[in-house]
């Protein structure tokens, strides 16, 4: 009796040897991070400051370019740059930030005066695989300009409209004319470089994505929501909705603040809709392939949204941009979500949401108002923080 009980026994310990990871080996695919305090290396150069950083990007060699908007500077802040100085710091850094992987700056220039086309609050920084820098900004009279590595100008998206003049009242910051092509009067939010077809895939401050060639800017073709044609969109505001604690109401179209857009590398189009939480999915033709929500029950938009700066609670939408893991297939896609304070990690191509990392506050590894986040090739995750965040992280993958 006691052979068969020990034997029974070591065949259960076997069934469970066998049997017990099917579970933890699935939950251990998905990616983990640890915060390293270390990256940026700091103090920076000439009392440079860190300002509002909107998006961030790498590079073929790994090095993480950030937007560093000098304009967000308070003036607490900024007493080095009073005559004579209040103390011994700070002063903005420049627009532009250049870091390789161990932290250190390597390279930064654009801001006030840089040249006479630079945006006072560029938006979006993405560098090409000739390590040309490509810079954006959404207002009116914003466009979209090419530059070497180290600032030099090189070249500007022809759809640029002009610039208000002194004493003029500027276009109300909604003005949409989705039909438009030729004339992006309110500037360039978001956007993406597909080299092997030289196309930018556009998002400025309507309810769309716009394709154009990246060498002549020549317009070639674009949708809206779901696939919706150009001529079918609306130009009006998009309604509100009451928040209960739910998800907003479906819709077809694009709800604004349609915030990022980016191409994987097996050719689907992936779009942040802020204003519905959701992130939609399309062929590079604009044909709509699916969608998923991220957060579904977080206000997206409506009078409980405010604005930055005031003194309502101005967070809305969870979907502000998206990176996707370094492996070939890109089987993850990464969310930075600046209302939960959080990044939200998803299955690229079924949308399931299947983990998250971080939590709100101030400390290393922490996150508030995130809004910009890339990866590298080893798998690292960086990420920026816009309003009072201010500042950039690294993320090591866990192996």
């Amino acid at each position: 009796m006691r052979f068969w009980q020990n034997k029974n026994k070591a065949l259960l310990i076997v069934i469970c040897v066998f049997a017990a990871p099917i579970w933890p080996l699935q939950a251990q695919e998905v990616p983990d991070y640890k915060v390293d305090p270390f990256w940026p290396k700091v103090p920076l150069p000439n009392a440079w400051l860190i300002q509002g950083v909107p998006t961030m990007t790498t590079d073929n060699r790994d090095h993480v370019w950030a937007i560093s908007r000098s304009a967000d500077l308070r003036p607490d802040e900024s007493m080095a740059t009073y005559d004579p100085p209040r103390g011994d710091c700070c002063v903005a850094a420049p627009d532009i930030l250049e870091f390789d992987t161990q932290g250190n700056l390597i390279n930064a220039w654009g801001g006030s005066g840089h040249h006479p086309l630079w945006p006072a609050r560029p938006q979006t920084v993405i560098v090409d695989s000739e390590f040309n820098v490509w810079v954006s900004a959404l207002g009116q009279g914003e466009g979209l300009s090419k530059f070497t590595r180290e600032g030099e100008f090189l070249w500007d998206f022809p759809h640029r409209g002009p610039r208000p003049e002194p004493g003029e009242t500027p276009i109300p910051r909604n003005y949409q004319d989705n039909q438009e092509t030729e004339i992006l009067k309110n500037g360039i939010f978001n956007f993406a470089l597909d080299e092997d077809a030289r196309e930018i895939y556009i998002l400025d401050n309507g309810k769309r994505v716009i394709v154009y060639d990246m060498d002549n800017g020549e317009y070639k073709r674009g949708w809206g929501g779901r696939g919706k044609p150009l001529s079918e969109i609306d130009n009006g505001p998009t309604p509100s909705y009451e928040w209960d604690g739910g998800p907003p109401p479906d819709m077809d179209g694009f709800a604004p603040a349609v915030h990022c857009v980016m191409l994987s590398n097996d050719g689907l189009v992936y779009v942040c809709e802020r204003g519905m939480n959701r992130i939609q999915v399309f062929t590079k033709a604009g044909q709509h392939v699916s969608e998923f929500m991220v957060a579904p029950n977080t206000p997206a938009r409506g009078p409980i949204c405010g604005r930055p700066g005031s003194d309502e609670w101005p967070m809305c939408g969870s979907t502000y941009n998206i990176a996707f893991s370094h492996d070939e297939e890109q089987k993850w896609v990464f969310i930075a979500d600046g209302t939960n304070h959080r990044v939200w990690i998803h299955e690229r191509l079924t949308g399931e949401h299947v983990g998250q990392f971080s939590s709100p506050g101030r400390n290393a590894g922490q996150l508030y108002w995130i809004d910009g986040i890339a990866t590298d090739s080893l798998g690292n995750l960086y990420t920026g923080e816009v309003l009072t965040g201010k500042r950039v992280q690294k993320f090591v993958l866990q192996q």
